[in-house]
């Protein structure tokens, strides 16, 4: 790389990719008065990668590891600060009811993060869920937990904000402008797109669904799934957020499934949480629907919540991006310190980009971050790249 190129122009931090986690990388590193220059190929918030659909679900009680709790009480604590500062409301707290076998994944998982962090539940039994929340059905032999603080983000609105927010302080951001290639060494980093050269000392990237694409001179073995958001009618109100009805997530003998209440009257949305369709390519923009996906989200509602009509009113794609653990990858790349990885969110990331978007900053600046993210570190896969 020629730092003196006439070509290129250099900042201090260069971002590419600007969903979930790039608009809140941006907004962290212009508070604390960087040069930052964010990319991305198409022009957020947008619905071609993973950082859309209406709403999130946010939780701390996490079954997938007791160690995102920590995380997690931090982007609860960043979510609460861009809303301030945006004077809009992006998180609703409508409780989460996880319901399931009480020693299937889910709750003895949501138990353990609680207990180990101390963390408010409550676990009751499936009748007496049924008799809070009418709308619901389930085995006897399971259980339920609530958490009143769970509740869900506006994913859109949440993008839009951090982005919002990195203008006011001087980010530039560049949309519809396509990474072709980046290079790095002691120098510092280079990416060129389709229209220009850009040079900075340090690069995040966070592609989302192009990450294998974005690292593919590293054997990181990330698998990109299309998944399926649905909206039902709900003819009886005891589904509705005006009526105290959560968000939920099941664990069933078919596998996974979440939603949340309906709420100015959208329909309730829902989606199964396992499955998905392997791609190879995310192809741009183009999301088809699966019958085989629909019927299973459909028999999930006949059978779990009964009162829901089969009439769907709206559909929508999105990407999981795995990892073969389903933790994600949140490092600098040993090879080129100068370059932090954001990648495999694994379908339940959202939730912590606002605190990604910070110990990306961190790992940028200071070549290391506050909070305990070691259990993320890319070196779990890159074998003897040290």
């Amino acid at each position: 790389m020629n730092p003196n190129s006439a070509t290129s122009q250099r900042c201090d931090v260069l971002i590419v990719g600007l969903g979930g986690v790039g608009s809140a990388a941006c907004y962290a590193l212009a508070k604390q008065g960087y040069r930052v220059v964010g990319i991305d190929q198409f022009d957020p918030p947008h619905r071609m990668g993973s950082s859309h659909g209406d709403t999130r679900i946010i939780r701390k009680s996490y079954f997938e590891h007791p160690n995102y709790v920590p995380l997690l009480i931090r982007a609860y604590e960043l979510w609460k600060t861009l809303e301030f500062e945006v004077d809009k409301q992006l998180y609703f707290p409508t409780g989460l009811l996880e319901i399931g076998p009480p020693d299937g994944v889910v709750l003895s998982g949501v138990a353990r993060s609680a207990a180990e962090h101390s963390l408010p539940i409550e676990t009751m039994s499936m009748q007496k869920a049924i008799e809070r929340y009418p709308g619901i059905a389930g085995s006897d032999a399971w259980q339920a937990i609530l958490e009143k603080d769970a509740g869900y983000l506006l994913v859109e609105e949440c993008v839009a904000a951090h982005l919002q927010q990195a203008r006011k302080l001087g980010v530039q951001i560049r949309v519809n402008e396509r990474m072709l290639r980046w290079h790095a060494d002691k120098h510092g980093v280079e990416i060129q797109t389709q229209r220009e050269t850009l040079q900075a000392d340090k690069l995040i990237l966070c592609a989302g669904p192009w990450a294998s694409q974005a690292l593919s001179s590293y054997p990181i073995p990330l698998k990109v799934l299309r998944k399926h958001l649905y909206w039902y009618e709900c003819p009886s109100a005891c589904y509705s957020q005006d009526q105290g009805f959560p968000c939920f997530f099941y664990e069933t003998p078919s596998g996974y499934y979440y939603g949340f209440p309906d709420h100015s009257r959208q329909g309730l949305k829902v989606a199964r949480h396992s499955g998905g369709q392997i791609v190879s390519d995310p192809p741009i923009g183009q999301h088809t629907p699966d019958p085989q996906d629909r019927r299973l989200v459909e028999e999930f509602l006949a059978s779990y919540l009964p009162e829901v009509s089969l009439q769907l009113r709206n559909w929508s794609g999105c990407y999981y991006t795995m990892t073969p653990d389903e933790h994600f990858i949140l490092d600098r790349l040993p090879d080129a310190p100068n370059v932090v990885v954001v990648a495999g969110l694994s379908g339940h990331g959202f939730k912590f980009t606002s605190v990604l978007g910070q110990i990306a900053s961190e790992l940028a600046i200071e070549g290391h971050s506050k909070l305990d993210i070691d259990f993320l570190s890319i070196r779990r896969f890159l074998g003897s790249l040290r």
